[in-house]
């Protein structure tokens, strides 16, 4: 039994194909069907069903497969303790980021990050939080960046910074002749949201304490902040944006963006890690880069 069986063993787990697998972890799909059969004759039992499309594991592969990701948890810690002992920042850290941060901060920070600690491995990943959550679970990513309070039981929370929240107005509504708008002068009819499982979508209900069931002039699924002022440019709707989202604004367009009353509220950005995770030296660096290069 080897790393790289397990490794590939995790992978098809995760994609769900042994073509998938083998394009991410850059090998041909005979040498990692090979390398897992290899692992099946060894233990004496099939860990995949290769019936089932996605390919999924047996009851002895998902025994295995726990094993695995607990395996491969500790090698990468061998590693990265050993490059501590050196004085080293090193190792891959794999990165999940929510879409209504990732636009407005990852170009900001990953050129310093990547220049600063050349010997880190980064591989990121645009997921919805619940996404975040999943993949954390079955040891797909090692951490993420998300809004604060929002992943759950068994993940713990660095705080970075704050978000505020203003409010992006049409033209053709009665609150753009405002420069400051309390949250309960909204009309909810109005107010127009991310799709379901965008955590700000959620957050934005609470502050504006607001069920799901409003009516709307208009509904989209659309995970997008920028489509929503989009629409909101070409109708008498309003929606809610981060702070980070504000500089994106054109010129042209930004007194459509009102600051919201004392009272409201902020989003807080996060580092979300598992509590298992140890890889302690990595994730202070991405903290520092992040308050470093995104201002």
């Amino acid at each position: 039994m080897t790393i790289i069986q397990l490794e590939y063993l995790l992978a098809v787990a995760n994609c769900g194909s042994f073509s998938l697998a083998a394009e991410h972890c850059f090998v041909t799909q005979p040498s990692l069907s090979m390398q897992i059969k290899s692992l099946e004759e060894e233990l004496g039992v099939v860990l995949l069903d290769r019936s089932k499309k996605p390919v999924i594991a047996t009851e002895a592969g998902e025994v295995v497969l726990e094993r695995a990701r607990e395996t491969l948890r500790a090698y990468d810690n061998i590693r990265e303790s050993v490059a501590e002992l050196k004085g080293e920042i090193a190792g891959r850290l794999r990165l999940g980021v929510i879409p209504t941060v990732a636009p407005y901060l990852l170009h900001k920070f990953l050129p310093g990050f990547v220049h600063d600690y050349p010997h880190v491995e980064l591989e990121v990943k645009e997921l919805m939080t619940r996404d975040i959550v999943d993949a954390m679970k079955h040891d797909r990513i090692d951490a993420a960046l998300v809004a604060g309070g929002t992943c759950g039981d068994g993940i713990q929370e660095q705080e970075l910074f704050d978000d505020r929240f203003f409010i992006y107005v049409s033209p053709d509504n009665p609150l753009y002749e405002r420069s400051n708008v309390r949250i309960e002068d909204i009309d909810l009819c109005d107010l127009i949201l991310l799709s379901d499982g965008n955590c700000m979508r959620d957050q934005v209900i609470e502050l504006c304490q607001a069920k799901r069931g409003v009516p709307s002039h208009y509904y989209f699924e659309s995970g997008s902040l920028d489509t929503l002022m989009r629409i909101v440019d070409c109708t008498q709707c309003v929606t809610i944006i981060p702070e980070m989202a504000v500089e994106y604004v054109p010129k042209e367009h930004r007194d459509r963006v009102k600051t919201l009353a004392k009272g409201a509220t902020s989003r807080k950005i996060a580092i979300a890690v598992r509590r298992t995770f140890v890889k302690s030296s990595i994730i202070k660096a991405l903290a520092e880069s992040i308050r470093t290069y995104r201002k």
